[in-house]
C-alpha cells in the first residue's frame, strides 16, 4: 500500500510532504471539497490543497486524524472553537471558511484560506538569525493577530514559526487558532500522554499545570523573537520532556548572550515578554505589540525583504554557480601582478594570526558535573572563563552539586566568556494534598497545578455525595514526582438494597439472612399469643429498600404473656376490680344469700396462679 512521504518534522510541527499515494486524495468531502494534493502532515492532522466545488475556489483543507475523530468531546470542542476562530477579524489570521465531519469516513475537517508561499519555520531554516529590524517586522503581523484573538477572548496556546504562513504576496498571517484547546479536551491526551502545545515555545504553566492565557501566547511569542534574533530557540534536545522541564526551572536566557549588535531595549523586551512569572509579561498580545512598536522606533530602518515562498525556499537550497567574468587583456594582468601577490600574502599573514589568537583564546570548557558548587566555581573560573549560577532539580545529582552546565564539557569557548553552572536542588517531589471531600473536578484541578496528573477515575457506592472524592491511590503528604499519577475513587451515590422478609423466622436465621444481603440487625423482643418464642413476630422496615448497612429491626416473640394473679384478701370490690384491670386482668364479685359482705375471703385462681391476659379472676364477698 502506498503511503505519504514526509520530511523532516520539526518537534509539534507538521512535515512538508509530498504524495505518492495518499487514500483521501481524490475524494469529495461531503460532497464539496476535492482533495487535490497533500501538503503538510502533522501529530493531529494533514493538510491537503483542495477545490470548493460548490465556490470554484482553491482552500486547504485540514483533515484530523482517525483517533480524534473518533472522539466525541474532540469532536464537539473542534467544532466550537473553529467558530470561534471564525468570527476573528483581522488580516492576519488565516480565514476559516467551513467545519464538519464526512458522513462517509467520520474524519473530521477544517476549511481554511490557503496561503501560497512558506512558512517562518522555512525561512528560519534557510537564512538562520534575523537582522533586529528584520525580526521585529516579521513579528508584528504575528502580535497583530494575536492581539485580536485576545480581544475576542481566544488563546491561540500554540504559536510557533510553523503557524506563521509567509504569502507569496508578503502577506504574513497565523494559523491553527484554537485548535491545540480542541485537542487539549479530547481523551486522546490522557491515553497517550501528549502534551498540547509545542515544548519548544510552550510557557511554564502550560507544563506545569496545563492552563494557558494570553500571556502563555506572549510567552511562545517572546520564543519566536527569541529565534528570530539568534538563528534557534533558547532550549534544544531530542527529549520534548527535558525542553519543557528548561522552560518550567530556567529563564530565558537574552539574546545579547549568544548574537553580538542586538539593541539593549529589544534583548530586553525578549526577557521580559519570556518571564517564567505570567504577572511580569506583558498582559497580552496588544501590550506586548505596543511595546515592540516603541522599540522598533530605535532601531535603523532596513529595505524591506519579502517573505520566502516554498518554491523560493528551494531555490536558495541550491544556489547556481556563479558565471566567471571575462579576463582582462594581458597587459594589465601583467601590471595587477605585484598587487595581487601582496594582497594574497597580507590575507595569509592575517589568517595565520586569525588562526593563532582564535586557538589561543578558544580552551576546552573544565566538566564539573557533579561537582560542589564552590569547588566547581573555582576550577572553572580557573580555566579563564566567567560563572553564571541557577538552580533546578535532579533525580541524580545531590543538592548543591552541578547538574548541569553550558556549555557542553566536550566544546570548546573563548576565554573570558560565561559558563552557565545549574546546581541541583535535589530531587523535584511534589507533596499531595487532602483530596477526599473534594468535587473529582476539583481534586484534578489540585492535583494538575501541582504538576501531578490524574491516573485511573474509579467509582463507588458511598454515603458521600454523588461526583465528591472518597479514596485516594496514595496517603496525603506523599511525596511524588511530577507527572505521576494519582488515582481517585469517586462516590456514585449511596446503594440501596431491597429488604427481605424474614417474619416468622427464628430470631438467628432471620440475623444472618439479613446480614448476608448487606444490612445491619437490632431486636426487640415482644410477647405474642401465636407465634413461637424464639420466632420473628414482625420487622421494621418490612421491605422495599434501604442503603447497605442500613438497620433492620426485629420484634423476636418471647412467647404469649402471663400474669400473676395477686393476692386480693380483704380488698372490697371496687379495689379487687381495680387492681386486676391494672394487671390487664378481669374481676368478677360473688355475694353469696345471707352470709354477703363487702370484702374479699376467697378467689379463684388461687394468689401466684399464671394466667393469659384478659383473663376473668372470680372472689367471694363475704
Amino acid at each position: 500500500m502506498s503511503r505519504l512521504q514526509s520530511g523532516v518534522v520539526e518537534p509539534g510541527g507538521e512535515a512538508r510532504a509530498q504524495t505518492t499515494a495518499d487514500p483521501l486524495v481524490g475524494r469529495l468531502l461531503d460532497g464539496r471539497y476535492r482533495l487535490d494534493a497533500a501538503l503538510a502532515r502533522g501529530g493531529m492532522a494533514t493538510v491537503y490543497t483542495a477545490t470548493d466545488t460548490r465556490l470554484d475556489r482553491e482552500v486547504a483543507v485540514k483533515v484530523m486524524h482517525r483517533a480524534l475523530a473518533d472522539d466525541p468531546d474532540f469532536v464537539a470542542r473542534f467544532t466550537r472553537e473553529a467558530r470561534a476562530a471564525a468570527r476573528l477579524s483581522s488580516a492576519e489570521v488565516v480565514s476559516v471558511y467551513d467545519q464538519g465531519t464526512d458522513g462517509a469516513t467520520g474524519l473530521a475537517y477544517l476549511v481554511m484560506e490557503h496561503v501560497r508561499g512558506g512558512t517562518l519555520r522555512d525561512l528560519l531554516r534557510t537564512q538562520g538569525a534575523q537582522a533586529p529590524a528584520r525580526a521585529v517586522a516579521l513579528l508584528e503581523p504575528v502580535l497583530r493577530a494575536l492581539a485580536a484573538a485576545h480581544a475576542g477572548g481566544l488563546v491561540h496556546r500554540d504559536v510557533k514559526p510553523e503557524n506563521v504562513l509567509l504569502g507569496d504576496d508578503g502577506r504574513i498571517k497565523v494559523a491553527d487558532f484554537g485548535l491545540a484547546r480542541a485537542v487539549e479536551a479530547s481523551t486522546l491526551t490522557a491515553t497517550t500522554g501528549l502534551m498540547m502545545g509545542t515544548a519548544a515555545y510552550m510557557a511554564p504553566e502550560q507544563v506545569d499545570t496545563g492552563e494557558a492565557d494570553p500571556r502563555s501566547d506572549v510567552y511562545a511569542a517572546g520564543v519566536v523573537l527569541f529565534e528570530l534574533l539568534t538563528g534557534a530557540p533558547p532550549y534544544g534536545g531530542n527529549s520534548s520532556v527535558r525542553v519543557a522541564y528548561r522552560h518550567v526551572h530556567e529563564d530565558v536566557p537574552a539574546p545579547s548572550t549568544l548574537v553580538a549588535g542586538i539593541p539593549p531595549s529589544l534583548d530586553e523586551l525578549v526577557v521580559r515578554a519570556t518571564r517564567r512569572d505570567p504577572a511580569a509579561r506583558p498582559p497580552d498580545a496588544g501590550a506586548f505589540l505596543a511595546e515592540l512598536q516603541h522599540v522598533r522606533e530605535l532601531l535603523p530602518v532596513v529595505p524591506p525583504q519579502a517573505a520566502l515562498p516554498t518554491t523560493a525556499v528551494q531555490r536558495t537550497m541550491v544556489a547556481p554557480r556563479p558565471v566567471a567574468p571575462p579576463a582582462p587583456p594581458a597587459r594589465a594582468r601583467a601590471r595587477r601582478g605585484p598587487l595581487v601577490g601582496l594582497v594574497v600574502a597580507l590575507a595569509a599573514v592575517a589568517a595565520l594570526l586569525g588562526g593563532w589568537y582564535l586557538g589561543a583564546r578558544s580552551v576546552a570548557v573544565p566538566r564539573v558535573l557533579g561537582v560542589a558548587a564552590e569547588t566547581a566555581t573555582q576550577r572553572v573560573e580557573a580555566a579563564g572563563f566567567r560563572v553564571r549560577t541557577r538552580q533546578g532539580f535532579s533525580e541524580t545529582v545531590p543538592a548543591g552539586a552541578v547538574a548541569d552546565q553550558d556549555p557542553d564539557p566536550r566544546r570548546e569557548a573563548r576565554k573570558g566568556s560565561t559558563v552557565t553552572l545549574v546546581l541541583s536542588k535535589g530531587p523535584d517531589r511534589r507533596v499531595l494534598p487532602p483530596l477526599v471531600g473534594l468535587s473529582q473536578e476539583a481534586a484534578t484541578d489540585r492535583v494538575t497545578r501541582l504538576g501531578l496528573r490524574v491516573g485511573t477515575v474509579s467509582r463507588a457506592y458511598s454515603s458521600r455525595p454523588v461526583g465528591q472524592v472518597v479514596a485516594v491511590g496514595a496517603p496525603v503528604g506523599t511525596a511524588l514526582r511530577p507527572g505521576s499519577p494519582v488515582n481517585l475513587t469517586v462516590s456514585k451515590g449511596v446503594e440501596l438494597l431491597r429488604v427481605p422478609s424474614t417474619v416468622g423466622r427464628t430470631q438467628a436465621d432471620a440475623g444472618r439472612t439479613l446480614e448476608d444481603a448487606g444490612f445491619r440487625t437490632a431486636v426487640d423482643e415482644v410477647f405474642s399469643e401465636t407465634v413461637d418464642k424464639g420466632a420473628v413476630v414482625a420487622q421494621d422496615p418490612p421491605g422495599g429498600e434501604l442503603p447497605r448497612g442500613g438497620r433492620v429491626t426485629l420484634q423476636v416473640s418471647k412467647g404469649p404473656e402471663r400474669i400473676v394473679v395477686p393476692d386480693l384478701s380483704g380488698l372490697t370490690d371496687a379495689q379487687a376490680k381495680a387492681r386486676l384491670e391494672g394487671l390487664g386482668l378481669k374481676g368478677r364479685g360473688v355475694t353469696p344469700p345471707f352470709f354477703g359482705g363487702d370484702t374479699v375471703s376467697r378467689q379463684d385462681p388461687s394468689p401466684g396462679s399464671r394466667v393469659k391476659r384478659g383473663s376473668t379472676v372470680s372472689y367471694l364477698l363475704t
